[in-house]
């Protein structure tokens, strides 16, 4: 039974109830994080029956090449996106670092849930266990696919090697465990933690040794920006602070242009109502590196103002977060905005023009 754009259940009691599809890509992580997402929606909506649709994507099928080589920035997210469009389904879980700072028209980011944690992890052979990236031995083979982890990487551990790893958490481990490639991978240790793997993780690496991707460890909820109930059902999951500093990261990702094909990482913090926002960009091997560190208030004196009928125009950098301060969230842009500034100011642009030419004759 459908009315307009939605779809209601009647059941054998002639009760009818609204039924709101949700998008996920397949891979077990993201039904894990989906699963996550739709149980607290139908605490605060018992009423609604949520049906979960699965699909693989672009960068599920691909996987024999690295993701920096393939430039496409919608990789793990298009598919979903068709869906929505075509009225498939109403809403979409997505890893936040997985979505481009400018999304298609008519979509936009609802919401942006508590962020787990955003740190990198270090999964060893097992036969490493017990030891640390300092104390793996000469030339040890680290996998990663990611220019951000091998760049830092490289230049706080020049002992070791780094080569491509491919596939989703499953397919990693499985490499790591089975073969004698690697010593050890770096994954993200929010994944680890939500498939329950968290006694895989031998080493968190803090921000000193490698600092995170835009968005890691958030969850993002991914709505038609002209679904106003929707948009206001899933406004109530956003988190404040990891809202305000994804916020920050991505208009500082955003203004240096950079995506999956050049190394550039982030560390935020949120303390004594200041938005504390660490930005850095990388040549591929870490020898040169531009890093800088910028604050700004997001003080709650600014209560939360009248919410204004949303339009495409109140979106910051893909994200419409209702019941988040205005005033913080565009101070939170512009922090971005002006740490982006300062390292194009001194350099960042050439760094990541370089990086971005040699990744693309790899």
């Amino acid at each position: 039974m459908a009315d307009g754009p939605y779809k209601y259940i009647r059941d054998a009691d002639g009760k009818v109830s609204r039924v709101i599809r949700v998008g996920t890509r397949k891979s077990q992580l993201a039904r894990i994080q989906t699963d996550s997402v739709v149980e607290k929606l139908k605490e605060l909506h018992p009423d609604v029956i949520f049906e979960i649709v699965a699909m693989s994507t672009t960068g599920d099928k691909i996987l024999d090449t690295a993701l920096s080589k393939i430039g496409e920035k919608s990789l793990f997210t298009k598919e979903l996106e068709n869906a929505l469009e075509k009225n498939e389904v109403d809403l979409v879980v997505h890893s936040l670092k997985d979505l481009p700072t400018v999304l298609p028209v008519g979509f936009t980011i609802g919401s942006v849930l508590k962020r787990e944690n955003p740190h990198d992890a270090v999964v060893l052979h097992p036969k490493h266990k017990g030891k640390c990236l300092d104390s793996l031995a000469n030339k040890s083979v680290i996998g990663t696919s990611s220019l951000r982890r091998a760049a830092q990487l490289k230049k706080r551990f020049p002992h070791l090697e780094f080569k491509d790893i491919r596939g989703n958490l499953n397919t990693r481990l499985k490499k790591l465990d089975e073969k004698d490639d690697f010593s050890a991978i770096i994954l993200a240790a929010a994944g680890l933690r939500r498939m329950g793997w968290e006694n895989r993780i031998s080493q968190i690496l803090g921000h000193d040794d490698c600092m995170y991707a835009v968005g890691q460890g958030a969850l993002a909820v991914e709505v038609r920006a002209r679904d106003q109930d929707i948009l206001e059902m899933v406004s109530v999951l956003n988190d404040s602070d990891t809202v305000l500093r994804c916020i920050s990261e991505r208009a500082f990702l955003k203004h240096l242009e950079g995506g999956c094909s050049v190394p550039v990482a982030v560390y935020t913090e949120v303390k004594n109502s200041q938005l504390y926002l660490t930005g850095a960009v990388y040549s591929l091997d870490g020898s040169d590196s531009l890093k800088e560190t910028m604050q700004t208030s997001i003080s709650s004196d600014n209560q939360v103002e009248e919410q204004e009928k949303v339009d495409e125009k109140v979106q910051r950098v893909g994200i419409t977060a209702l019941k988040v301060s205005e005033a913080a969230q565009d101070a939170a842009v512009k922090l971005g905005v002006d740490l982006g500034n300062l390292l194009l100011s001194k350099g960042a642009k050439e760094i990541l023009t370089v990086a971005r030419q040699l990744n693309d004759a790899r």
